[in-house]
């Protein structure tokens, strides 16, 4: 058996788990590092099929020319995550069904006669909704196929880039583009003939995989490790095989897409909707419900996804509270009752956000968050006026007359909506987790001019788990949503620690500061937004009139940010100081929500805050924007 250090490639044998969203747009956002290669003078460069032609007789030569099925189980690591894989494919035509877990995240992935298709956690499959994934994923069932070697499976156009030389070895780059999908690089080492990197851009990546640990199945040669990289700085993706067969028979219906799950849901007796009671706090929406029979208080985050604090998990049977802070784990909640409408076997992530509730939040009462799973099985609609949230049953619900309504974008995991910011489209997340009226994208803003505003501050706007938020911060003339429009909604620019949103393909998210400006019917089942004007929607959005942000610490209100030439800053106020009365009364017996709304408070209010050191400042409310 030939041995190599670095050879074989996915690109050129059955793909051992195969590139798409879902898990692996997970991979993306977690993994990273640089390729780099010199350009190399010498003769006319060679005829590409005769390199790909060497690179066949290499690895296996005719053994390659019997195979017609592949199914592989892999071991993956992507940082702190770990995880498997296991993979069907039909050598022939390209057709491949891929079942994974990360960390917390599963599903499942594949492309057929329809094309690509994913599934996730609770088992809903839809065709591939990103375009970027599925080219990925038509490159491939190209390389399943083995087309390079045979193009009869498969059109493409296939040429040679370069002779190239990296790690101090040379490589003939060959550049292929499949028919309906997009460019990859197969890097075959001029010594050995063999494929020892496949370099591929994605959404905003380029990932390059270096193949290792070479091994003969069934007379052919291939890498049992391979190590994937982006030049985005981030983890690198390790993938081992534990168990690999070629035309070993596949399961009936292996490669078909699976169907759509039977309703995990059940309203009462006699009933289509159901209302449900809910808290508006310092522009969040909360919940109660009952979690396999226990009432918790839960955050609604329409762009999130469903959690559970360890301590909850662990009471319910779910999960277990052991575990480091940062550390998920997946659990599975048998019943969740919110209003009597009780959803079965629901997938829940447990993380230990319970640190970061009290002192972002000031609230030690909140047991989890209820994310997009529930938003895609029922329709869910809003009434900030009246503070109630009314679950209706898909199959019976008819939208309201008078009503606006907007077609959701795909991908549908979340709910998204095409709308103009000051008559420049987008696309934008609508997330009930966020508190504020509109965030944008870092690079949305960059490419439209709106990244350095003037008449803007910088400002930290909230708190994520690893810290906090910072954000340009300035009033926009209008967000147009169809037909309406809502005028001068407070607009961040997210600069540091923006979390998935600066990874996002969307232009940004509207918050419930805008939100709350209507009755929201969010109809994920039918793929469709209905907003109906409430009394509140041309009260002015009012930002922040203090110039600060604080959070709850041990010793009291902890001062984190303090906006230049704001009132806070003209009080003397600055980071590290701490808060422990306000207008004589301690904190300790105030929410922190409550001081947050003080500090919003009419233009020309003074308000006396009282530090731990003991001095004493007055600052003066004034609109900022």
């Amino acid at each position: 058996m030939r041995q190599s250090a670095a050879g074989g490639s996915r690109a050129w044998w059955p793909s051992a788990v195969g590139r798409r969203g879902g898990v692996f747009a997970l991979l993306a956002l977690l993994a990273a590092a640089p390729h780099g290669a010199a350009q190399l003078g010498g003769p006319p460069p060679p005829d590409p099929r005769a390199v790909l032609a060497q690179a066949k007789a290499a690895s296996g030569g005719a053994a390659w020319d019997a195979l017609r099925t592949q199914h592989s189980k892999v071991t993956l690591m992507v940082g702190p995550l770990t995880g498997h894989a296991e993979r069907w494919s039909d050598i022939v035509s390209g057709h491949y069904a891929v079942v994974f877990t990360l960390g917390p995240a599963r599903g499942a992935t594949g492309y057929d006669a329809q094309g690509p298709w994913v599934q996730d956690a609770a088992g809903e499959t839809q065709d591939e909704p990103d375009a970027t994934a599925r080219e990925l994923a038509v490159n491939a069932s190209y390389r399943d196929r083995l087309a390079f070697w045979y193009p009869e499976r498969a059109r493409a156009r296939i040429t040679y880039k370069e002779r190239a030389e990296a790690d101090g070895a040379v490589f003939d780059v060959i550049r292929i583009t499949p028919e309906g999908g997009r460019p990859f690089e197969l890097w075959i080492n001029t010594e050995t003939h063999l494929v020892e990197r496949l370099v591929e851009r994605e959404a905003i990546a380029v990932r390059t995989e270096r193949y290792m640990d070479l091994r003969e199945v069934q007379g052919v040669l291939v890498p049992f490790r391979m190590r994937a990289s982006r030049d985005r700085g981030q983890h690198d993706e390790l993938v081992t095989v534990d168990d690999m067969t070629f035309d070993a028979p596949l399961p009936p219906g292996r490669l078909t897409r699976p169907p759509p799950p039977a309703p995990d849901f059940t309203f009462p007796a006699g009933r289509d909707s159901v209302e449900v009671p809910f808290d508006f706090v310092d522009g969040h929406v909360f919940v109660h419900a009952l979690v396999d029979g226990r009432r918790v208080r839960l955050l609604v985050d329409s762009g999130g996804s469903n959690v559970l604090l360890p301590n909850v998990a662990a009471a319910v049977g779910a999960g277990t509270a052991a575990g480091a802070a940062g550390d998920m784990s997946p659990a599975r909640v048998k019943r969740l009752n919110l209003g009597g409408v009780v959803f079965e076997r629901q997938a829940f992530t447990t993380l230990d956000l319970a640190a970061f509730l009290q002192r972002a939040e000031g609230a030690d009462d909140i047991g989890g968050v209820l994310g997009a799973e529930i938003f895609r099985r029922v329709v869910v609609s809003l009434d900030y006026t009246r503070l109630r949230a009314t679950l209706h049953d898909p199959d019976h619900y008819r939208p309201k007359s008078g009503a606006a309504t907007l077609p959701l974008v795909a991908p549908f995991k979340t709910p998204r909506v095409e709308g103009r910011i000051d008559g420049t489209p987008g696309v934008f997340r609508v997330d009930t987790g966020s508190r504020g009226s509109l965030t944008l994208n870092p690079s949305f803003a960059a490419a439209h001019g709106f990244a350095d505003r003037p008449h803007g501050i910088a400002a930290v706007i909230g708190a994520s788990v690893t810290g906090p938020v910072h954000a340009s911060v300035w009033r926009a003339a209008a967000l147009t949503l169809g037909d309406i429009d809502v005028a001068g909604p407070i607009t961040a620019v997210l600069t540091r620690n923006g979390g998935v949103l600066t990874e996002s393909d969307a232009a940004g998210n509207i918050g419930n500061g805008i939100l709350r400006r209507f009755n929201v019917v969010f109809d994920l089942p039918h793929r469709s937004l209905h907003l109906e004007r409430n009394a509140a929607f041309a009260a002015p959005d009012v930002y922040d009139r203090a110039g600060l942000w604080i959070e709850r610490s041990e010793r009291g209100l902890a001062i984190v940010d303090v906006v230049q030439d704001g009132p806070a800053a003209g009080a003397g106020l600055a980071p590290g100081d701490v808060i422990v009365a306000i207008d004589g009364a301690r904190v300790a017996a105030t929410s922190l929500a409550a001081v947050r709304d003080k500090l919003r408070g009419p233009p020309g209010r003074t308000i006396r805050l009282t530090l731990e050191s003991g001095a004493s400042k007055v600052l003066t409310l004034r609109d900022l924007l």
